[in-house]
């Protein structure tokens, strides 16, 4: 598998994903089913499980969250505000019944908020690839948790817990679009992806003679591709599986051509929060309660075992 610059690559303990209709991960493989997802009963035993994860997790001492500690802050507020998405599969995606948020990101995020509080109250609020860090450094968020790539740019600005999950760049294309099939075939063709993503400079240094168009979000790059605007998409795979999970009239091909770790987007001012949200992360991962919310999330659209997450700290800029 062909990787991007160096500055992307993890220790041999972290996970890589790999889409040739399979997700290989240190630690496991999975393979990905058809796109209707999961059947009725699945998905109920999977909500029910989701509901035990978050029910059994863990909370933290008063001592553990200092006075003045922003964890105390929001201790005292009773929410953790975050930064996120309700529009991504698998990672945070709205009920339109209940209104609830469920997924990997969703679940970490409510996982986070009973550590500080005791309860799994979170309040969402909307980013954007342009917007993540501008709202951790005015206080707007107490953390991101967005499918949100750490880079060493990135970590100038904020700091990043983690990684807690590791994906990499894939392309999604029409379902009946046999000419794309690896990173190569891009060249010549138009190409879109997210404003601010480190997929926009992905693509033109493995495919310097595509033509890149940017969006502000996923939803607009699926439709573009869909009306034919652009002849592929590409973002983190991760992303893209949410994608084809409810949309088979699309596809992701080929192999991702980056490694990009996951991280939890946490203040500068703040480095404490960091800190402990690193601590947090290493208790729920080391209770089994990591690869629990994976299998009731990201493991009904793959089958096989929950691959083992990535090293915390093992990233320049974690």
């Amino acid at each position: 598998m062909r990787l991007s610059r160096p500055r992307r690559a993890l220790g041999a303990a972290s996970a890589t994903a790999a889409l040739a209709l399979t997700l290989t991960a240190c630690g496991g493989s999975a393979t990905l089913p058809a796109a209707s997802g999961s059947s009725g009963s699945a998905a109920a035993d999977a909500s029910k499980t989701y509901d035990e994860i978050l029910a059994a997790a863990p909370v933290a001492s008063a001592g553990q969250m200092p006075a003045g500690s922003l964890m105390a802050k929001i201790k005292k507020r009773g929410t953790l505000i975050v930064g996120g998405t309700d529009t991504s599969a698998l990672f945070s995606l709205k009920d339109p019944v209940t209104g609830e948020l469920t997924g990997f990101d969703a679940g970490l995020a409510a996982m986070l908020a009973k550590y500080i509080t005791g309860k799994t109250s979170t309040k969402l609020v909307q980013v954007s690839v342009a917007t993540r860090e501008q709202l951790l450094r005015n206080g707007t968020v107490d953390t991101v948790f967005a499918t949100y790539s750490i880079t060493p740019e990135r970590a100038k600005k904020v700091d990043f817990a983690g990684p807690y999950y590791s994906s990499g760049d894939a392309i999604l294309v029409k379902k009946a679009n046999t000419a794309i099939k690896a990173v190569d075939d891009l060249n010549g063709k138009t190409v879109c992806t997210q404003s601010g993503s480190t997929a926009a400079n992905d693509i033109k240094d493995f495919a310097p003679k595509s033509k890149v168009i940017l969006f502000d979000g996923n939803s607009q790059c699926v439709q573009a591709v869909k009306q034919g605007r652009a002849d592929a998409y590409v973002i983190d795979q991760a992303i893209l599986v949410g994608t084809q999970y409810r949309d088979p009239s699309v596809k992701v091909v080929g192999q991702p051509f980056t490694t990009d770790p996951y991280g939890i987007g946490t203040p500068k001012a703040d480095p404490e929060m960091k800190t402990f949200v690193d601590a947090w992360l290493k208790k729920i991962e080391a209770s089994g309660a990591w690869a629990k919310l994976w299998k009731a999330t990201l493991g009904t659209a793959v089958t096989g075992a929950a691959p083992k997450p990535p090293v915390i700290g093992s990233v320049e800029g974690s």
